[in-house]
């Protein structure tokens, strides 16, 4: 479901989140970014795209750069230069043994999700384009949270308290960054309520990126 949104407060850092990046995702991001209004962010630029259904093809395959969402994907950082970069993502319950399993980088090549709680992952965008378009100090993340449908939005049965207090902290999360300035004030909000999770990522980005952390 594609969908943007611009929101330009003058001078200060450039923000991207892309959302829905593949598969069906698109389907249960586009209602967190929906989330986000010009009072979440204080000052400089939020660039919110929600991307449209496309087949799956894995961010950790080079050749989703290839195809036309990928491309996009690559002309958007591009054309904007953020400063911030966020991939809100979504996953299938049985994805996410696979998602933060210790041994992610010896099975796939890549570190594994850091649960900061209630299903929400957090971790390094696709080291393709991390590496490639991007400065040592800028922000790169993807944000997972469990994939939701119609029913989860009602909110109003106790089946869905799960994805309701899942979804409320993708949201939150997502705020936070939108009002981050650089990757030092985002780490000093994150580590307020998830000091172990922030030291975690630093280690991971430490062992995977050497002199070029992610987080």
């Amino acid at each position: 479901m594609s969908f943007f949104r611009l929101i330009d407060k003058g001078k200060g850092p450039t923000r991207l989140f892309v959302g829905g990046v593949h598969g069906k995702e698109g389907l249960s991001t586009i209602h967190a970014l929906k989330k986000i209004q010009s009072r979440d962010v204080q000052e400089g630029k939020l660039i919110i795209y929600n991307c449209d259904t496309s087949k799956y093809i894995s961010t950790l395959d080079k050749k989703y750069y290839q195809t036309p969402i990928g491309k996009e994907i690559v002309r958007l950082i591009r054309y904007y230069k953020p400063e911030v970069y966020v991939e809100p993502h979504c996953y299938h319950e049985e994805s996410y043994i696979s998602l933060t399993d210790l041994q992610r980088k010896e099975k796939i090549g890549v570190p594994p999700l850091i649960e900061l709680e209630k299903g929400v992952l957090i971790g390094s965008v696709s080291p393709f384009i991390r590496t490639s378009l991007f400065k040592r100090e800028d922000v790169c993340l993807t944000l997972e949270m469990p994939c939701i449908n119609n029913q989860d939005l009602s909110f109003d049965q106790e089946l869905n308290l799960k994805p309701k207090l899942a979804f409320d902290l993708y949201v939150d999360i997502l705020k936070k960054i939108a009002l981050a300035q650089d990757r030092k004030d985002l780490e000093n909000k994150m580590s307020e309520k998830y000091p172990l999770q922030v030291e975690r990522a630093r280690k991971y980005a430490r062992e995977f990126f050497g002199e070029y952390p992610p987080f």
